[in-house]
């Protein structure tokens, strides 16, 4: 690995884009799920930094049984709801269908020892849903964190640092761009869409995460040539106008071209944000997995005239999902919401429920957030 100079290192440091971690790191975490996400991102990332997933449960228990095995998890249960029994979970970490949520986290919150729960997003299929869980978690007092795990891609993370400290002066222009082919999941034909709900979130809520919420969003879908279950949703284009007069655009081609049909590839995603003293050029390493690519990032202001490149060598799947379990935790350690809270997600779900009304009734629609 090529060594860092002092000053590159503080630096790197100077740019925050690490979690912060829990001081205790012993909370007893039961994982509902035992797919990809769990077993491939969240329970690696948990385990290099030292966190303590101790039960696990899944519809087929010999899944569950092969993840605990492979991450050395103590007991596995055959239901969530024997799970939610074990008197050591304090956190659950659900990963479930979106449509299966609502109903996991009724039961959890009938457990007065669950004291924090991380919710894979979608929070639910829709807004209203969505309300309903995080009513739920409130009355219950339990701190509800949702799992929007781009905002701890590092370059991401770095790109909101600078617009924060005002490096990039006042926003412009920002624009995120994908061409992708993702693995939809096979629960997503049951829901007749795939884009907006499961990527364009991530998009739409790191618009937010940078910027804030905007007044109005006008989007617009097709179909996916690739994709043969019905869907609303394949192709999705996005426009968010805010009150300051900053636009943002997004598209999130998931057609791609014909390349799984034999032409060449051309995949990646990039992003771009402008200001009045600076601009950002990031790209995103989550298309090149399992193959483990950093997303990068390179910025210009008019104080420096030059482009500054800093370099990390974490990437989003997985290290960026221990993110949002630290700061869960520690949360739950200083009796504080996470930004990353339910009560937060609500205006990121009313965001991608306003692309689907837009893309309906072909007009922009406006935003109470």
């Amino acid at each position: 690995m090529p060594q860092r100079s002092a000053s590159e290192a503080s630096a790197r440091a100077a740019l925050d884009y690490l979690p912060t971690l829990p001081d205790r790191l012993d909370v007893g975490i039961g994982c509902i799920g035992a797919g990809f996400i769990m077993a491939d991102c969240h329970l690696v990332a948990y385990r290099a930094a030292g966190l303590q997933p101790i039960a696990i449960s899944s519809r087929t228990i010999d899944n569950a049984r092969q993840v605990a095995q492979r991450h050395a998890i103590e007991s596995v249960y055959s239901s969530y709801q024997q799970l939610l029994q074990d008197p050591r979970v304090a956190v659950v970490d659900i990963a479930v269908p979106p449509d299966c949520l609502l109903d996991v986290v009724r039961e959890v919150v009938r457990h007065k020892q669950i004291r924090g729960i991380l919710a894979q997003k979608p929070l639910g299929v829709c807004l209203d849903q969505a309300r309903q869980i995080v009513r739920l978690c409130r009355d219950a007092g339990i701190t509800l964190c949702v799992n929007q795990n781009m905002r701890y891609d590092q370059s991401v993370r770095v790109c909101h640092r600078l617009i924060a400290r005002g490096d990039l002066g006042d926003p412009v222009l920002a624009t995120i761009d994908t061409r992708a082919i993702p693995h939809w999941m096979p629960w997503q034909e049951r829901q007749g869409w795939v884009t907006c709900r499961i990527l364009s979130i991530h998009h739409l809520d790191t618009m937010r995460f940078w910027f804030g919420n905007p007044q109005r969003v006008y989007a617009s879908f097709r179909t996916d040539p690739r994709t043969r279950f019905k869907h609303t949703d394949g192709i999705g284009l996005y426009i968010l106008e805010y009150a300051s007069g900053l636009r943002c655009m997004i598209c999130d081609d998931v057609w791609a071209g014909p390349v799984r049909e034999g032409a060449a590839e051309a995949i990646g995603i990039t992003y771009r944000v402008e200001g009045t003293r600076g601009l950002a050029l990031g790209e995103i390493g989550w298309p090149k997995y399992p193959q483990r690519t950093p997303s990068t990032l390179q910025y210009s202001t008019t104080a420096t005239g030059t482009w500054q490149r800093p370099h990390w060598d974490q990437v989003w799947f997985p290290d960026a999902f221990l993110g949002p379990m630290a700061e869960l935790l520690v949360a739950l350690e200083n009796g504080v919401d996470p930004a990353l809270s339910g009560e937060d997600n609500l205006a990121t779900m009313a965001l991608v429920d306003a692309c689907y009304q837009s893309a309906a009734e072909h007009r922009a629609v406006e935003l109470d957030l």
